[in-house]
């Protein structure tokens, strides 16, 4: 066989999915994020509120995560053909994403020794201050966390109708995790703050505390498993190997005696597998058995010819 023109038979490996909208939103959210930062912090010191002082170097914080989240969309984006990578840099938000959440982590887990310390020596609260504070926090959430929502809506549309499947953008989940984070800290601290300021129950504010840190630890360990599994390239869903298996198996005599599937991005599966048959066929024709298996794009195959019957009997004890 002669080949004229290498370049038809070259793999892509480009499996990034278009996040100009949402590096966009980010990098607001994260401006937005950074400019009430300052503005507490500034008006803390200036002021002597520790409340504002505070909640100005807990947005630090976020900030700090929008800025993992947008770095990981430039870095992705600057170095989709770079050979570096073997299968591209469909993983980079992902690996954004499990970045964040562990940072997400970190601030529940400051946030409960915080609280504890609060149950055990209570301190003076400047109560109209506070709620202050926490009001602006949460108008700022709020605002934050209706752009990402906005882009988070949209990818679910582009998702289901390019792929019939939708897998979640990790690196704007964590940023818009990190922004539902703060917003429930600061209902939270509403709640608590009107209570003690006119029911005297100053306790509920270190027990608010530890509920919201209980809450968002639980939002970053969920993205953790979820981005985890993905960068270690753990087993896909049961349906889509099932898939793969009956597409070959129901064609001729064909039998998988091997089979690996993987993430390569948060949108994109690749698949190697390993076939024995009687009437072995180029590649190409079990490639086009899975054409339409939802995000299976990149897929190698090896046909083995068999010349008897022992190679599937065996394949079919094992099974």
């Amino acid at each position: 066989m002669h080949i004229h023109n290498l370049d038809q038979w070259q793999h892509s490996h480009d499996f990034s999915v278009d996040r100009s909208i949402a590096e966009k939103n980010t990098k607001i959210v994260m401006l937005l994020t950074l400019v009430t930062m300052i503005g507490e912090i500034v008006a803390g010191i200036s002021f002597g509120s520790m409340a504002l002082l505070a909640d100005g170097w807990h947005m630090a914080t976020h900030v700090g995560a929008f800025g993992i989240a947008v770095f990981a969309y430039q870095y992705a984006r600057n170095n989709i053909n770079n050979p570096q990578y073997t299968f591209g840099t469909g993983k980079v938000s992902v690996l954004g994403g499990f970045t964040s959440a562990v940072a997400l982590g970190v601030v529940a887990f400051v946030m409960i020794l915080e609280s504890s310390m609060r149950l055990f020596q209570p301190q003076t609260i400047q109560f109209n201050q506070a709620i202050y504070v926490a009001i602006i926090g949460l108008v700022v959430n709020l605002s934050s966390a209706f752009l990402l929502q906005n882009n988070h809506d949209h990818h679910h549309h582009d998702d289901h109708d390019h792929h019939h499947d939708h897998q979640e953008d990790h690196n704007l989940k964590a940023a818009y995790i990190h922004v539902l984070a703060d917003a429930l800290t600061s209902v939270f601290a509403i709640v608590a703050l009107f209570a003690g300021k006119y029911l005297d129950w100053f306790i509920l504010d270190p027990i608010m505390g530890l509920v919201g840190a209980i809450v968002i630890t639980k939002w970053a360990y969920n993205l953790i498993v979820e981005t985890g599994a993905i960068l270690l390239d753990g087993a896909v869903d049961k349906q889509t190997k099932l898939a793969i298996i009956n597409r070959i198996e129901n064609n001729a005599d064909n039998r998988i005696i091997d089979l690996h599937i993987w993430n390569i991005s948060q949108n994109h599966l690749s698949a190697i597998i390993s076939i024995v048959t009687h009437y072995p066929q180029p590649p190409e024709y079990y490639k086009n058995l899975l054409k339409d298996i939802p995000l299976l794009s990149h897929v190698i195959v090896e046909v083995n010819h068999c010349d008897g019957e022992n190679c599937l009997e065996l394949n079919n004890n094992k099974q």
